[in-house]
Parts: structure tokens; sequence; C-alpha cells
């Protein structure tokens, strides 16, 4: 059996990267999908599409309805989502994917380091699971495999 797993979360280390080497190097039968992760693509890709908005605002506009398409089908077709919350920028997109996994009734696994546990309380409350790390993460899934 493999399973496919999205990764929610910011864009801006290689966090995405590390799962993957972790879950290789277990030899879990896992395949991953994600939010675009290239930031000056997500962010252009709108104009890309529909051509030069005529505003910041347009531009955002029409770069987000094509993301959150992207999103909603790469989650849609996941078999569980990790939404990774970190202390070093804002995390509004990851509760966002968060949200809408546990509305679309994704198993959820939520990391997020012990300063979060205040603010994301409800989320992890919803959530399947909540661990402070990958390593934890990435237990939870070579568990599905025993």
């Amino acid at each position: 059996m493999q399973l496919t797993v999205y990764l929610a979360g910011q864009i801006h280390d290689d966090w995405r990267e590390e799962i993957k080497q972790k879950a290789k190097e277990r030899n879990l039968p896992l395949s991953f999908v994600s939010p675009q992760t290239n930031h000056d693509r997500s962010d252009d890709i709108g104009e890309l599409v529909l051509g030069k908005q005529p505003s910041a605002l347009y531009k955002d506009h029409v770069a987000s309805n094509i993301n959150n398409l992207r999103t909603q089908v790469l989650m849609q077709k996941a078999d569980i989502v990790i939404a990774l919350f970190g202390e070093s920028y804002k995390q509004w997109n990851t509760a966002m994917d968060a949200s809408a996994a546990i509305t679309l009734q994704k198993p959820t696994i939520i990391i997020r380091p012990e300063s979060l546990i205040h603010p994301l309380k409800e989320l992890s409350n919803k959530a399947n699971v909540t661990v402070e790390n990958i390593d934890q993460a990435l237990d939870v899934l070579a568990y599905i495999f025993e």
C-alpha cells in the first residue's frame, strides 16, 4: 500500500525535503504533494495565465484562485495531510490548509512546537494527531504500516 501525503505549511525552508528524505530512509511507501513551493511562481501564476492585472490586489486575487484550485485538487487526492507550523513565519495558509483538511475529513497530523500549543489548541483538538517534530509525524505514519 502506498499513501499520498499532502504537506501543508510555510514554503520558506526545506522542511519538506527533510521529511521526504527521512521517509525514504525509513523505506516508508509514501508519495508527497504540496502547495506550490516556488514563491515567485505562486505569486505570479495568475498573471502568467490571465495576463497583466490592473493592480496588486487583482494580481493576488487571480493568483489565489489558481493556487486554491491546485491545493484543493491535491489535497482531495491525498490520503493524509501533515500541516507543519513553525515559529519563524506567519502561518495563515497553514491554518487554512489544516482546517480544509479537517473539513474534508482527511486524516490530519499537525506538527507544532511547544510554544504554539496555546494558539493552536482548537485546531490541534480537531486534528487526528498533534506532534512536535517531523520524526514524531513519521513515527505515526510508520505505525500505519505495522
